[in-house]
């Protein structure tokens, strides 16, 4: 655990250490801080950057799919001379080099129900920066069940929504939504398009989120959620509420366990 600044972290640092609300007593606490990214795409991308820059000590990311041409309209950390590699060595690659402080485990791995437990349990917060609903609501399930902070992000087209999940304080994902959509009701980011820079939009706001969950400061995005359309500029904080009825964090939950949602 580090307990001090050395003087290079003090000037690397500088800029958060003459923030009242962070000061060495809060860059410490990031500096020994353990935040796990499931998803090193659009959202994953800003997400794992700015984590990186600001210090967060220990970073997973969690993702089984390589580089290829048609991500790097949004998924801003990879590079085109890394079309073909592991997203996560790719990743991994460019948070090193924005912070060598830190250190970064990457899993080439599809997370899903026999092994997602076992990869969040040594995270302090979680990140959903996956593209799919099945994904979305596994996550908030293995974090509901193991009492996982976390945070939810989506985005299509030209919108986007957040909110930050605390089991047993806050409303879950499920509380909100209950199910995945049918798969015909679904749409895709690769059928349905999204403009790349709401990805970077929704991204910082979820980074936002983590680092102030660590520092213990702020208002977090927990029994609310927060959509914003980028062609209007329009953002709207939409207050909501745990569910009695939730099937994995209400009073009488039917989900004990992860499962892969079809």
């Amino acid at each position: 655990m580090t307990h001090t600044l050395n003087e290079q972290q003090m000037e690397r640092y500088s800029r958060h250490l003459i923030l009242k609300e962070v000061e060495v007593e809060g860059q410490l606490k990031l500096l020994n801080s353990k935040v796990l990214i499931i998803g090193t795409g659009g959202l994953g991308s800003p997400i794992a950057l700015y984590l990186a820059a600001a210090g967060i000590g220990t970073i997973g990311i969690a993702d089984f799919d390589t580089v290829d041409l048609s991500n790097l309209q949004r998924q801003v950390i990879h590079s085109t001379e890394n079309i073909g590699v592991d997203k996560v060595q790719s990743a991994k690659n460019e948070m090193i080099k924005i912070n060598p402080d830190i250190t970064v485990n990457a899993m080439k791995t599809y997370v899903n129900s026999d092994n997602i437990i076992d990869i969040i349990k040594d995270y302090d917060f979680i990140v959903d920066a996956t593209d799919n609903f099945a994904s979305k609501f596994l996550i908030n399930d293995a974090c509901v069940l193991s009492g996982k902070p976390f945070s939810h992000g989506g985005i299509l087209r030209f919108n986007g929504q957040t909110m930050t999940i605390k089991p047993g304080e806050a409303a879950c994902y499920r509380c909100v939504f209950t199910k995945p959509l049918e798969k015909n009701l679904s749409t895709a980011c690769s059928k349905a398009g999204v403009l790349g820079s709401v990805a970077g939009m929704l991204g910082t706001i979820q980074a936002t989120e983590v680092l102030k969950f660590i520092i213990g400061k702020g208002e977090l995005l927990t029994n609310k959620l927060l959509t914003f359309n980028s062609l209007t500029m329009d953002f709207r904080k939409i207050t909501i509420k745990k569910n009695d009825d939730c099937p994995v964090c209400g009073k009488h939950p039917t989900i004990t366990k992860p499962l892969d949602e079809e």
